[in-house]
């Protein structure tokens, strides 16, 4: 098979959602499908184990919510399905901006009974501003929930997207009947069963037998026959817009009972995209007619824990990986030899020999790599466009209990903030005698200590700093020649860059209106 043919075989998408939409659990059924798993809960050979497959950490296992995004890879029906799983937490949304400049489409996960919420509409903007098709699948309809036309009106108003429904409810909670499929013009009906097991027992039924208004009762039927008839006079579907981003196909179903699940796993993989074009500095890369390249987009440290590994995933975006290759390291300036590179299925591993455009791996990082780093075979080196960074909004200052245990702490906390979900600052002076900690979410702070005290043994205090704005100097500025506000603090990055940290949003206009010339940026990107 050729590297183009390949290629066209890979789906690489992101589920996002607000937290307890059920996303967690839709890509338990996935896996399901394609036979990763044996039974929702417990990865294969793990019987034990039924905290949810893509929940590795373990404090996810212990608080039952996903706090960093996990890479899936399973087959089905011929193509190869790469699943980026993300955190929904709006405290691990930068985990998750990062891990959508992965993907090439999304799968947007809304509870029946809420419509949108809060982050759904963050993590969507973060789709649209890349122009990925979006796919969603409102979900728990066993439980009692909003009308279907409120719940397309909702994503339409508050998303700004078109809405295409490709099935349709009949009833929810109590009253849920089965859904309607418009393409095949059948009624499959709901059976509330079989929660783990792939196989469930449903039935197709004909609208227009008679024998079908009387399973399904009166009521619902002469509901659906008014539902159709608004359908049909107004959703239309286009897959040109579902490409471009402009439309989004909607199913109905319940990922809890399986239901619904696999009709919309083929309609989306059907439409989903191959891998496209990714934009670098030196132009557009055509995923199969240029040797390997690939960006790096999450670093996670002791995945496994009794051997202090650090994992760098990569999106490949061109060609084709084999295993031990030698790669252009574009931001470290000079060639590296890929080793130990694994699939996931959570904390489980495969060995790679080789991978496409499309798929994602992970590499054994020795210290080397940064979040948003290029590697690429070819001659002519290119940098792949940059992956957003998020200011910090809360900031804490950290110090360990026990001063005989400095080493391991100060280990602990770089390699956490090597991976993008802390960041860590210091006195100009001190060094990292004083260290303060800047997160975009609060519960962060939560999982730094627990991951201090469970995977290096090191038990810190914070104490919380009521500075909430930061603001980098650009430019030959000396920090301490600034005339600053009554709440301001200098400080540095572990790159040596200086900053400031304001506890007021006046401040920083106030700062530059004293210091002419003096210039102050946000925060940018990590340039891939």
């Amino acid at each position: 098979m050729s590297i183009r043919e390949e290629i066209e075989k890979r789906r690489t998408f992101a589920i996002i959602s607000h937290p307890d939409a059920g996303k967690t659990t839709l890509t338990e059924k996935f896996l399901l499908y394609g036979g990763a798993i044996n039974l929702a809960g417990s990865v294969k050979g793990r019987k034990t184990a039924r905290h949810a497959v893509s929940d590795w950490m373990e404090i996810e296992k212990e608080r039952g919510i996903s706090v960093t995004s996990s890479v899936l890879q399973f087959h089905y029906n011929g193509l190869c399905v790469n699943i980026l799983d993300t955190p929904g937490h709006q405290d691990f949304s930068e985990d998750t901006y990062r891990t959508l400049m992965a993907a090439d489409c999304a799968v947007m996960v809304i509870d029946a009974s809420k419509g949108v919420e809060a982050q759904t509409i963050k993590l969507f903007k973060v789709c649209v501003m890349r122009h990925i098709p979006i796919f969603t699948f409102i979900n728990k309809l066993d439980r009692e929930a909003k009308d279907p036309f409120e719940l397309l009106d909702d994503i339409e108003h508050v998303l700004g997207i078109t809405t295409c429904p490709v099935n349709w409810p009949l009833g929810s909670g109590k009253n849920f009947k089965g859904i309607y499929e418009r393409d095949k013009k059948c009624i499959t009906t709901f059976k509330a069963e079989g929660a783990g097991q792939r196989e469930i027992a449903t039935e197709s039924l004909d609208p227009a037998d008679p024998a079908t208004r009387e399973k399904i009762g009166g009521p619902a039927m002469d509901q659906l026959t008014d539902d159709l008839e608004m359908l049909d006079a107004v959703a239309e579907m286009d897959e040109e817009a579902v490409a471009d981003g402009l439309l989004s196909p909607v199913f109905f179903g319940s990922a809890l009972t399986n239901f619904g699940v696999e009709t919309f796993l083929e309609h989306f993989l059907r439409m989903a995209p191959a891998p496209g074009v990714h934009e670098s500095d030196k132009g557009p890369v055509d995923p199969a007619a240029e040797p390997f390249s690939a960006f790096v987009f999450k670093i996670q440290a002791n995945m496994n824990k009794a051997h202090r590994d650090r994992i760098a995933f990569m999106r490949i975006c061109s060609g084709r990986y084999e295993a031990g290759m030698e790669v252009n390291h574009v931001q470290g300036g000079r060639k590296i030899r890929l080793s130990q590179s694994t699939q996931m299925m959570a904390q489980e591993r495969t060995l790679v020999e080789e991978a496409y455009a499309g798929d994602i791996i992970g590499v054994f990082d020795p210290g080397v790599f940064s979040i948003g780093d290029t590697l690429c075979l070819s001659e002519e080196k290119y940098r792949f466009e940059g992956i957003p960074t998020f200011a910090p909004e809360h900031f804490a200052r950290l110090r360990q209990v026990d001063t005989m245990k400095r080493k391991q702490f100060l280990k602990g906390v770089s390699q956490i903030a090597q991976e993008g979900a802390i960041q860590i600052f210091q006195e100009l002076k001190g060094g990292m005698e004083e260290i303060i900690v800047g997160v975009v979410g609060v519960l962060q702070f939560d999982v730094l200590m627990f991951r201090l005290q469970n995977e290096y043994n090191v038990e810190a205090k914070l104490e919380m700093l009521p500075y909430e704005y930061i603001r980098w100097i650009v430019g030959p500025t000396a920090p301490e020649s600034i005339s600053g506000t009554s709440d301001m603090k200098r400080v540095m990055d572990l790159k040596g860059n200086p900053l400031l940290l304001f506890a007021n949003s006046w401040s920083p206009g106030m700062v530059l209106e004293r210091n002419p010339g003096l210039k102050l940026a946000e925060f940018g990107t990590n340039h891939a």
